[in-house]
């Protein structure tokens, strides 16, 4: 019998970092409460499939970022910043990140004294180093280190890096993003490569993907899989359809789609994603998917206006969800199918609810855990146009 008792949080941080909202619960009762709020604010609309658990649900995010600070005393440390603050937890493994990546923060963090490099401090704007982000691709093992910092000053860079990576031979490319503005965001505008060509490559579902620092790639390349997979079953792609990827990113899910469809349009309005999603289909040889950076809602109205159609659509929007121009245009262009991927159950509920009333029917639901530990849920969801 699966165990959905309560249970004693692995983590020592549980408490105090606050990014794993779970783990007071088993594997299998996370799974069964994810269902169950997926099925109390989606299941009005059809039947909700069983979710889609891991079968080893740690260290799964290939994408680690850590913040960089000193403690009371003075010491560096790094690490996640405590849920709603600004405060610094330390962190030096976690259950839930790439245990290589966590071993790469800890030697930057390690190397600093030796090369008089200090935490940056927003108040100050003194110090250097203000995050590292380690991207990884869990198919090419290829590790992308970025060292972001308040200033572009980099004492001793070359001995540094080469420090680095005397340390960890298996890092592929180094790169120094400097942001020097005072945000939650961290990653600023300008970037140099130190070392290697400054992207890595995954394969995902059979197509390899170019990653650069700024561009968005599923953070659990295992159920990333499994969530595409079955965005592309319920498709049901023949090889003749016009396809929309709306918000494509690097294009991932346009250019696994393209190779069961007529034609593929990716729209995005990240031009550094845009620049990979080009690439990629370069890289994988595929001639029959198009991208363009732009607002999807008002590259749709435009198609519609211009008397073009679409089959099927893919969205997979941030979790804000979907706004009302973007939908009223996806309404306004009519595709026969909408597959719609969300990571946030509660927009797509508000979202569903203004597909439906403008003529689309819900036709599955299915929930993947792409986060476990954490309350996070993706679903897919097939909407049919009842009009054609």
């Amino acid at each position: 019998m699966t165990d959905l008792t309560e249970k004693t949080a692995p983590c020592p941080l549980y408490r105090k970092c606050g990014g794993c909202q779970l783990q007071n619960m088993t594997y299998a009762r996370q799974l069964q409460w994810k269902q169950n709020r997926v099925e109390k604010l989606l299941g009005k609309f059809h039947a909700v499939s069983p979710i889609l658990g891991m079968e080893n649900p740690y260290h799964y995010r290939n994408k680690v970022q850590a913040a960089f600070g000193t403690d009371r005393k003075g010491k560096i440390i790094s690490g996640v910043y405590q849920s709603s603050t600004h405060r610094i937890v330390p962190v030096n493994s976690c259950l839930t990140e790439d245990e290589k990546a966590d071993e790469i923060i800890g030697t930057i963090r390690d190397l600093m004294p030796g090369f008089k490099l200090q935490p940056y401090d927003e108040m100050t704007r003194r110090g250097f180093l203000r995050h590292v982000l380690v991207k990884r691709g869990f198919s090419s093992g290829q590790i992308m280190v970025v060292l972001v910092a308040g200033t572009p000053v980099f004492p001793s860079k070359n001995n540094f890096v080469k420090a680095l990576l005397k340390k960890h031979p298996e890092i592929t490319t180094v790169l120094l993003n400097v942001n020097n503005h005072f945000t939650s965001l961290v990653l600023g505008e300008n970037e140099k490569v130190l070392y290697g060509p400054g992207t890595i490559e995954d394969t995902l579902c059979g197509c390899v993907f170019r990653i650069s620092a700024k561009s968005f790639y599923q953070i659990n390349p295992v159920q990333t899989e499994a969530l595409y997979g079955k965005a592309m079953e319920l498709a049901r792609l023949t090889g003749k359809e016009t396809v929309i990827d709306a918000y494509c990113g690097i294009g991932t899910i346009g250019l696994i789609a393209s190779r069961q469809a007529g034609r593929v349009i990716g729209v995005e309005n990240n031009k550094d994603a845009v620049r990979d999603a080009i690439a990629n289909a370069k890289r994988n040889i595929i001639r029959n998917a198009y991208f363009t950076c732009a607002d999807a809602g008002e590259f749709m109205l435009e198609m519609a206006m211009e008397k073009e159609t679409a089959d099927v659509v893919f969205m997979d929007p941030p979790r804000a969800g979907s706004d009302e121009t973007f939908l009223s245009s996806l309404v306004t262009l009519s595709p026969k199918k909408v597959v719609y991927i969300s990571c946030n159950p509660e927009t797509q509920e508000r979202d569903l609810l203004y597909l439906t009333k403008c003529g689309y029917r819900v036709e599955a639901i299915q929930p993947v855990d792409m986060f476990p530990y954490t309350n996070h849920v993706e679903c897919v969801v097939l909407m049919q146009n009842v009009k054609k």
